[in-house]
């Protein structure tokens, strides 16, 4: 079934049709959709503005495909990030260096060395993104040694520290949490999560794996200036 209705973000038109789509259970679940992306075609400027980034992501929330110019992206944790950074001006894909066995995740990181500022904080904002290692076996080896496995946007930043980034993991985009003071604990007494799950458990998994966004968090990358 669909729904007959058009969005338009930034100037840009986004078509969405109701549809039935890297590691764990969604958080919350939202209605699925598809989105239409226009790249926006100019250099990145200023008016990629943080607001702006993370209006589009959660825009994004809860989207199984997306397409640009006609063509779908890779609806992953990369291609999520990606489109939404087109949405602006912005190709995280596109850098200087030649890297044939990249995944889109080390593509964006490859992007952010070059354009931006990698970091590991204290301080993130909101459109920042936020990288992490280990998040699934990209090699088929069994063992931890899978560097920049996964990515997603910042959303902001709770008073509690809790970091909300927006990401896809398992079946759709969705929202999900990071607390670095306490990155071993899911949950508090009260019930409130501060890390979600970003790997999926496996009975064959060793005692030292790591599960939860805390314990799999590498580092921040900023690409729109203050």
């Amino acid at each position: 079934m669909s729904a007959n209705r058009r969005v338009t973000l930034i100037g840009t038109t986004v078509v969405l049709l109701i549809l039935v789509g890297c590691a764990s259970t969604p958080v919350a679940r939202v209605p699925a959709t598809r989105f239409e992306v226009t790249a926006v075609q100019k250099a990145p400027s200023p008016t990629a503005t943080r607001t702006g980034v993370v209006r589009t992501a959660t825009r994004l929330l809860g989207a199984r495909t997306i397409e640009s110019n006609g063509r779908r992206v890779a609806y992953d944790c990369a291609g999520v990030t990606r489109a939404i950074y087109l949405e602006h001006g912005i190709d995280l894909y596109a850098s200087g260096t030649a890297d044939r066995q990249a995944n889109g995740v080390r593509l964006i990181y490859n992007h952010m060395r070059q354009h931006g500022t990698l970091h590991q904080g204290p301080v993130v904002q909101p459109g920042d993104l936020v990288f992490f290692d280990n998040t699934w076996d990209f090699n088929g080896d069994g063992r931890l040694n899978d560097p920049l496995t996964h990515v997603g946007v910042v959303e902001r930043t709770e008073p509690d520290g809790t970091v909300v980034f927006i990401s896809r993991v398992a079946e759709a985009v969705e929202r999900y949490r990071m607390n670095l003071a306490l990155p071993h604990v899911h949950k508090t007494a009260e019930g409130r999560v501060l890390n979600d799950y970003i790997r999926r458990k496996r009975p064959t998994d060793p005692e030292d794996m790591g599960h939860l966004a805390g314990e799999l968090f590498t580092f921040y990358g900023t690409r729109i200036a203050q």
